[in-house]
Order: structure tokens, then sequence, then C-alpha cells
């Protein structure tokens, strides 16, 4: 494991076991706080397949989240069947090489069919399908999330789970895509898994499992209240709201006091992420700020707590409005829209017109890399 010493305040160890051992877990300890992480090695993919050699791993949806779960466990050699209502998604689905009638259905038989079911459609799609999955998911079965949307806010949503099964989730730290490309480079993605009903005794197990199966690389565990709460707040904020807001005020500045499309591009996104971003990845924000000039790190330093001052609020409204179950009823009543794809669409093409990002759009086959 490549994990980074951090200080002295963060201790990691790694201990590799068969698969035939017993599940333990590293700890590391940040600040006091022990959290328990959960390797490949502690669940190989050998002990994947024995634990899930009698499951069949129903994949409702092929979206992106969808589409590469299912085709990372198809190819972990787990028994594997896809659930879609035919349109652009199935036939997706049948050029990736799932077959109709074999391990390619309609919604409910696929249910019906599997033993985990793993339920990847839309927040929006999840609630009306409930009613037609719900019968087919009989004493014993596990319904699977990789987002706790349904089953936190179940007051607006419906989604509630019979007692007599599993509700278990893994939540990959990455789009679909991602988690696809990473398994086909032999890479992994990092993952939180939660148990939010054991009615069998196996929810457990079973969860880190199917984790493992669909290309994680390890697993810290959560709730299904603590992983909806930081993934909606993440999305809103620095992952990709606040993102685009922050690219676009400074772009906006640039250009308003003279600068160029490309040297405004450049100094407000194409150096954050091909230079200094993945130094941040690689060794944290101290290890990017040692790694530029001087004059770069008195002025980061001295401008990134007026930042944090402006911010912090926002995020703090941002979480308080999803913890309320305000940005759940704002997304289920606009996605559940009959032109909601349209409307999606439109507000997509106006980023994609932004100047900034038709800037962009003309740099990057520029890169030395495109050349």
């Amino acid at each position: 494991m490549n994990m980074r010493t951090m200080r002295s305040t963060v201790g990691a160890w790694r201990r590799q076991f068969s698969s035939n051992a017993p599940l333990l877990q590293a700890v590391i300890d940040i600040n006091g706080i022990k959290e328990t992480i959960i390797e490949r090695s502690d669940m190989p993919l050998d002990k994947v397949r024995e634990v899930l050699k009698d499951e069949t791993l129903t994949v409702l949806g092929y979206g992106p989240q969808g589409r590469g779960q299912a085709l990372n466990m198809k190819d972990n050699g787990l028994k594997v069947v896809v659930g879609v209502r035919k349109g652009k998604s199935w036939d997706h689905a049948v050029e990736d090489g799932w077959v109709a009638g074999k391990d390619l259905f309609e919604i409910d038989e696929a249910t019906h069919k599997g033993t985990i079911v793993q339920y990847l459609l839309s927040d929006a799609a999840q609630i009306a399908a409930w009613p037609t999955i719900k019968p087919h998911l009989t004493e014993g079965k596990a319904l699977y999330f990789s987002h706790g949307f349904g089953v936190v806010y179940h007051d607006q949503t419906n989604i509630v789970p019979a007692k007599d099964i599993d509700v278990i989730l893994c939540a990959p730290k990455g789009s679909g895509l991602t988690v696809r490309n990473h398994f086909l480079e032999g890479r992994g993605i990092n993952g939180s898994f939660a148990v939010h009903q054991d009615a069998t005794g196996r929810a457990r197990e079973r969860t880190i499992a199917v984790g493992m199966g669909v290309g994680c690389g390890h697993l810290f565990e959560t709730t299904f209240e603590k992983e909806v709460s930081s993934d909606l707040t993440g999305e809103r904020c620095v992952l990709m709201g606040m993102l685009q807001g922050a690219f676009l005020a400074q772009y906006e500045v640039l250009r308003e006091n003279g600068h160029s499309p490309s040297e405004a591009y450049n100094e407000t996104i194409e150096e954050a992420l091909c230079s200094l971003y993945p130094l941040v990845q690689q060794n944290g924000m101290d290890w990017m700020y040692a790694n530029c000039s001087t004059t770069a790190q008195r002025g980061a330093l001295d401008w990134a707590p007026k930042f944090y001052k402006a911010i912090k609020p926002v995020v703090a409204d941002c979480y308080a409005d999803v913890k309320s179950g305000a940005e759940a009823k704002r997304s289920i009543d606009l996605n559940s829209q009959p032109d909601y794809r349209e409307k999606l669409e439109a507000e997509l093409a106006e980023i994609a017109n932004q100047e900034m990002w038709k800037a962009g759009k003309a740099l990057r086959p520029l890169r030395p890399e495109n050349a």
C-alpha cells in the first residue's frame, strides 16, 4: 500500500491474508481518530468469488455507474445479469455484449432472478421503479445501493425495504466511467461501504465482496446517512458546483482586465488540472506548495484563509439544506418532470457555450501529448 506517512499524527499498517483467512482490517489513526480500511489483500478475488458463488448479481440500470460495475463484475468472473428498459440503455448493453434472454432482461424479470439486486437507476428512476421491484425482493435477498438517497429520504421516495432482506451500500468514489477505466487499467478506485439492514447475518461480507468485485481498491466504512450528506455536499461544492463557479469567476476577472482567452484559460484551468492538482493528488497540498515558486507559495498562503472565510459559510448552508431534505426535494421535483432531459441538456449547453470552455475545447488538442 502506497499510503503516505502524514507527519507523526498518522500511522498505518498492512497485513497480507490468504483467501481462507478471516477478514481483518488495516487501521489508520488520524489525530487520534481511528478508522478501519479494507484492502484487496483482505478480500482477494478468489475469496470474492467464493463468497458470491451462489449469488446472482442483478444490476438495474445501465447508466455510467451501472455499466461500469456490471462489466467489472462480469470480467471478474461473477454471475451478473442486467435489468433495463428497452431503448437506448438496452441497445448500449447489447453493444457491450449482454445477451437478451441470457443475461439481459427487463427490470422486473431481472430483479426476480437476482439474489443481490444492485439498484443503480437514477434517484428519480428508483422512485418510479420501486413498486415494480419491491415484490421481487424476497426473504434473504440483498438490496444494494451505490448512493443512499432513496433509503435516507424515504419520506419523499417511499423506498422502504422489507425487514427480511439485507440493505447494503458500496459507493465508488468516482463516476461510473472512472470505475470502468481504472479497472481496465489494472487499477482500482476507493469506495465506501455501509450496512443499513442485516437480515441474513451475511450483509457485511456480501457488501465487501461486491465492493471488491466492482473494482474498488480499498473500502472505508460509513452509514447510509453519512454517505448521502457527504456525497451531496461534495457534488454541490468542491467537486463540481464550487469548481465551476470558482473557475468562471477567475476567468471572467482576467478577461475583464484585458487578458486573452488562451491566457485566462491556461492560468485558471489548464495549469490547475494538468500541473498543480496532480501534485495535490500525489502527496497533498503542502507538497504542491513546496514545489512552486516562493512567490506563489506566499500568495497562496496569504489568500487561502480569505477564501476559507468566504467559502465555509456557503458550504455550511449547502450541508444544512442537504440534511434538512431540501436538496433532495429539489432534485426529486426537477428530475421527475417529463421535460427534465431537455432542460438538463439546455443547462449543460449553456456551460459548454461559455467562452471559458470554448477556449478549453480549442486549446486541449494543442497539448504536447495531442500534437
